[in-house]
């Protein structure tokens, strides 16, 4: 049910790469559950008068993605977010392919810290968003 990793399995350079389609199932799921009706994530004609032309995925939703991406894929799901930066560098399009490559920068066991880097590109490579971010593991059981 969960996927358990200690820090201590973890190592720096561990990395990932993982393709996702973003939807429009995607955009209604989360704008329905966070209420961000943000014009140019529904409204078509709105969206048409800006420079991107067409409507845009949350840029929050693709950055949930990613996180969801780091925990299924690299680090399990015990460490929690203590810090978390992103950039939306690009527009992502509903339909686009984004490709995750996230990888873990730095480790810091007596903390129980991991640093971790993310960058997203769509079909054409552009770069959609970057992140940096840091998790916090639990102490081991019957440790102090």
């Amino acid at each position: 049910m969960y996927d358990i990793r200690q820090i201590d399995e973890l190592s720096v350079g561990d990395r990932v790469s993982v393709a996702k389609t973003i939807t429009e199932a995607d955009g209604a799921m989360y704008i329905a559950a966070t209420g961000d009706f943000g014009p140019v994530h529904v409204d078509q004609d709105y969206a048409a008068g800006t420079r991107f032309g067409e409507r845009l995925a949350p840029g929050i939703l693709v950055a949930g993605i990613c996180t969801s991406v780091l925990t299924a894929e690299l680090v399990g799901t015990l460490g929690v977010s203590i810090r978390d930066s992103f950039w939306f560098t690009g527009a992502v399009r509903y339909g686009d392919t984004v490709t995750f490559d996230i990888w873990i920068s730095a480790r810091d066991v007596e903390n129980r810290t991991v640093d971790w880097q993310a960058s997203a590109r769509n079909e054409d490579g552009i770069e959609v968003l970057r992140a940096d971010a840091t998790l916090k593991f639990p102490r081991k059981r019957g440790t102090s």
